[in-house]
């Protein structure tokens, strides 16, 4: 109990200061929980990305990647430009979706749908995504266009976007990587098997207990669900069959829930898939918000998250809709396509 109750004094602490905001509970959570499953060493270090996760982790860094071609991809609805026909807000196919159907759905989408990218070291991928936040109290809206060049290998500056402002963001240093993963050879390593993937985000080696899942404990599963929220959200092109693999993983989680009705950031009706974390207190928001599908196709709609800011002492509460826009594979930071 004792991870419920620093994160319960967390979650109280005031100390004169502006009130933590999700974010922040988020990367000291991350910590709690880094430290009690570490098998060597201290918890990892924590680095700011929007809108959580940015994780320096202690190891040897990989970058092996296959040369390929420039690859461009607009962020449609349905992989052929066609959006599929949504049911009504009150209709049995979205009241009556399980986790499995929706997930498993979207990663068989996933499969169908994907173009494979074979980015060279040298270059760069370019990803634009829209941004739409609510203030909870006035109803106001705020739109952003974030774009983001990140360095495939991560030998070089990337430029970075984060709610409209843009900076450079420096290469990871020696010995060091960081979760999610930012160069490619490392994301080529992880299993596209959902259970493997699992395993290796729990630090279970095949030799402890086969494949089997079990045995995992609530704690372990939440860093899990941290970490594939981290990768789905912040790693918007990926290897081929790492994606799917994600879904079905997130799938596997207890404690991962269908919530129908979702609104996405063009106003589309679509299930949302989010998390209930057995280890926070109550009342306490998991990190991940909600990842939403469209209820017939499960093509990938977008992400629906809560942040918020303190401003003369005051907090303001806002809900964030975000998609991907279109991405590519470019020679130079800001390049577009």
């Amino acid at each position: 109990m004792r991870d419920i109750e620093e994160l319960r004094a967390l979650r109280e602490y005031d100390a004169g200061t502006p009130p933590l905001d999700d974010a922040t509970r988020g990367r000291v959570r991350v910590r709690l929980l880094s430290t009690m499953n570490a098998e060597n060493g201290p918890a990892p270090a924590v680095r700011h990305r929007r809108p959580v996760l940015r994780i320096a982790l202690t190891g040897a860094v990989a970058a092996a990647v296959v040369g390929g071609v420039l690859v461009t991809r607009q962020g449609d609805d349905s992989g052929d430009g066609k959006t599929a026909a949504l049911p009504a807000a009150s209709s049995p196919v979205m009241q009556n979706l399980s986790v499995q159907t929706v997930l498993n759905g979207a990663a068989t989408y996933a499969r169908r749908h994907e173009q494979a990218a074979s980015p060279r070291d040298d270059q760069f991928i370019y990803t634009k995504e829209i941004i739409r936040e609510t203030n909870e109290k006035t109803g106001a809206t705020k739109a952003y266009t974030d774009e983001d060049w990140r360095s495939v290998d991560n030998s070089k500056p990337s430029w970075i976007m984060e709610i409209g402002k843009g900076r450079w963001s420096q290469p990871s240093k020696k010995n060091e990587t960081v979760w999610p993963p930012q160069d490619w050879g490392t994301l080529k390593k992880l299993p596209t098997d959902p259970k493997k993937l699992i395993l290796t985000l729990a630090h279970r080696k095949p030799s402890d207990k086969g494949d089997s899942l079990s045995g995992i404990t609530d704690q372990t599963w939440s860093m899990v669900h941290f970490q594939l929220a981290g990768l789905l959200k912040l790693v918007p092109v990926m290897p081929e069959g790492l994606r799917p693999a994600a879904y079905e993983a997130l799938g596997m989680i207890p404690g991962v829930k269908v919530v129908p009705n979702q609104k996405d950031a063009k106003g589309r009706t679509g299930v949302a898939i989010t998390y209930d974390d057995p280890t926070l207190p109550d009342g306490s928001a998991s990190f991940g918000g909600y990842f939403i599908f469209d209820p017939k196709t499960y093509a990938f709609l977008g992400f629906r998250d809560a942040r918020a800011l303190v401003r003369s002492k005051h907090r303001i509460e806002l809900t964030q809709l975000s998609y991907l826009d279109r991405w590519a594979i470019v020679d130079k930071a800001k390049q577009r396509p």
